[in-house]
């Protein structure tokens, strides 16, 4: 299988979830409909899965579940992935509630907070405890992963020792950019950035891939 880039990555998300939707009875799934579904062109898709592998004949479509398999493999979610999330705020209870995380293969195992007074408390079935034991209980509880959901002031400390504790992945909520190892990967989800991109395409249109104008 080729390498993938991040864009080929995010592109394969988004099938994964047309397939999800694609009706049990309804056969074999053509790279148009999933081009359709998603907003990009069939010549994309296509090449999108053939960096994937072999797989469809051509002129007869894919065989979904097995699509969504190679495609779960190549993004590295056909296993559990562990994970703890620290800072056990309003945003924190609004994720572990969303039962997704777990239907594609991310548990969390574990919670974190810095302030005593929610350490103890038992949010979705799993007890919040002090954010100092994180260098010990990462290891112990196997968790790969980690959400950070802290405030911006604590996220470069939080981070670090998530990443001293053997973290091999970073979720960031938290408003500010983080300097990390490169063995620590991270992806950032700042809301606000989100909302000027936006305001941006309602305000200008959409550019483009060329970003021409």
């Amino acid at each position: 299988m080729e390498r993938l880039s991040r864009a080929a990555a995010h592109r394969l998300s988004l099938y994964l979830r047309a397939l999800a939707v694609w009706p049990a009875d309804a056969g074999r799934v053509s790279s148009g409909r999933i081009a359709a579904a998603c907003g990009v062109t069939d010549a994309q898709v296509r090449r999108d899965l053939a960096a994937v592998g072999s797989l469809g004949q051509r002129g007869a479509g894919y065989d979904p579940p097995e699509l969504a398999a190679a495609i779960r493999a190549a993004l590295g979610i056909d296993r559990r992935w562990r994970a703890v999330l620290v800072g056990v705020g309003n945003l924190a209870r609004a994720l572990l509630r969303y039962r997704g995380f777990r239907a594609q293969g991310f548990e969390v195992v574990g919670l974190f907070d810095a302030d005593p007074g929610k350490v103890g408390q038992r949010v979705e079935g799993l007890e919040v405890e002090p954010a100092d034991r994180l260098g010990r209980r990462v290891g112990e509880l196997a968790a790969e992963l980690a959400v950070l959901a802290v405030p911006a002031d604590a996220a470069q400390p939080v981070a670090d020792a998530l990443s001293a504790a053997g973290v091999r992945g970073i979720l960031n909520f938290a408003p500010v950019l983080l300097k990390l190892p490169p063995r620590v990967k991270m992806v950032t989800v700042d809301l606000s950035i989100q909302l000027e991109q936006l305001a941006f395409l309602v305000q200008h249109g959409d550019p483009g891939p060329e970003g021409g104008g």
